[in-house]
């Protein structure tokens, strides 16, 4: 298990504190803390040391034995990643693949789900234009119908709705995002779950901004599969993900593609596919991503979600607060329960200008792009996104605050 300092029985606890976070301890493993003031980890989390260090302890391995010996070397490692995600989510270690990013992890579970034409999907408004896309390329190929359920009044996904759309049939597949990406809320995904499982239709969820930031539980959750990436809260590497496969499904998906690692080609001149969930992986993978993924999970499994979740939530509920009282501010966040997103508009100011010149501060924000959301009728054509983490501290967001221009 990875350790900031002596003393401390779990990443960024102290052994008298318990649960408590230790914030100092934690920014001073994450270097880029002494940078930058960072409130884009909805895009990309700051990595911790230990990370960094086992993604170049690998590199540098590979540069000195050769890259196939090295893999050798970390089997122990690749393997532990299974352990370490399946832990996270409260999934079995067969249920889980390694794949190159949450976009990956969501096709290879989309595009083996044997769609036929008439098939209805289910989605919600604010679903995420990645997914979209795969969605309208069905409908062309396949004939199968997208379904936008309406919102509640909490601007979240309706459950009225999902369950009277359920009642009238046809329904292939449910695809929700858990936490959106634009306007701050946390879709109700165990109540979605509980629909899904009643009427016995697939669930996919994507939890690219969840995981990391929630306690995420995919037996509470209910969901057949699960997409998830190591860039976000979880403060993982770029370019690594995974996906999470219900086991009792397993049977009936293949995916769009298979390679000598998903599959074996059998004496009769066929193809026999994994009975786990690595039939989604591809043998060639990004190596060093694998071993600093896991340990990012490790860290994230020690500090506590639970812990993680009060943390963020709390920073983002007093940063919403602080921004509603400016002149000129408009919070565009929704929801019964919020996440670690924050959005806003400001009178007078383009968004992805304000990003610059923040950006020359020493702050990290991101802009949202509404012209993108067109399930979403009541997205704001830009906005900017202040997305938090643990490592942040009221002291920073006090900066970003004063940073802001008037309207």
């Amino acid at each position: 298990m990875p350790r900031l300092a002596p003393g401390y029985d779990t990443l960024g606890r102290t052994k008298d504190e318990g649960e408590k976070l230790d914030i100092g301890k934690l920014r001073a493993d994450t270097p880029g803390c002494d940078r930058v003031v960072h409130l884009n980890n909805a895009g990309a989390a700051l990595p911790a040391r230990p990370v960094i260090d086992a993604v170049t302890g690998h590199l540098e391995l590979e540069s000195l034995i050769g890259g196939y010996e090295a893999a050798d070397r970390a089997a122990a490692e690749l393997e532990r990643f299974y352990d370490a995600t399946a832990d996270l989510i409260g999934a079995e270690r067969d249920e889980i693949a390694y794949v190159e990013n949450a976009t990956r992890a969501w096709d290879m579970a989309f595009y083996s789900i044997p769609f036929r034409a008439g098939d209805r999907i289910l989605t919600t408004t604010s679903e995420y234009p990645s997914n979209t896309i795969p969605y309208q390329q069905l409908v062309e190929r396949r004939g199968v119908r997208v379904d936008v359920v309406p919102d509640d009044g909490d601007g979240q996904i309706s459950l009225d709705a999902l369950e009277a759309e359920l009642a009238k049939g046809d329904v292939r597949l449910v695809s929700l995002n858990h936490v959106p990406t634009h306007n701050g809320l946390i879709n109700p995904a165990a109540e979605v779950g509980r629909l899904c499982r009643a009427a016995n239709v697939l669930y996919l969820l994507d939890a690219c901004q969840s995981v990391g930031q929630l306690r995420v539980d995919v037996g509470e959750i209910g969901c057949d599969m699960l997409s998830a990436t190591g860039r976000k809260f979880l403060r993982g590497p770029r370019g690594t993900g995974f996906l999470y496969v219900r086991r009792p499904i397993l049977h009936t998906l293949e995916p769009p593609f298979l390679d000598l690692h998903a599959a074996s080609w059998t004496e009769s001149g066929t193809y026999e596919m994994r009975d786990d969930a690595r039939r989604f992986e591809n043998w060639e993978r990004y190596i060093a991503g694998q071993i600093g993924l896991g340990v990012a999970v490790d860290q994230a499994a020690a500090i506590g979600l639970e812990a993680i979740e009060e943390r963020v939530t709390s920073l983002a509920a007093g940063l919403r607060e602080a921004l509603a009282e400016r002149p000129g501010v408009t919070v565009l966040d929704r929801g019964r329960r919020r996440s670690a997103l924050v959005t806003f508009t400001l009178d007078g100011h383009d968004p992805a200008a304000l990003k610059l010149s923040l950006r020359e501060k020493g702050i990290n924000v991101s802009v949202t792009n509404g012209g993108q959301q067109r399930y979403d009728v009541r997205a704001a054509p830009a906005a900017v996104r202040a997305s938090v983490h643990y490592y942040n501290t009221e002291e920073e967001l006090e900066s970003f605050l004063a940073a802001l221009p008037a309207p």
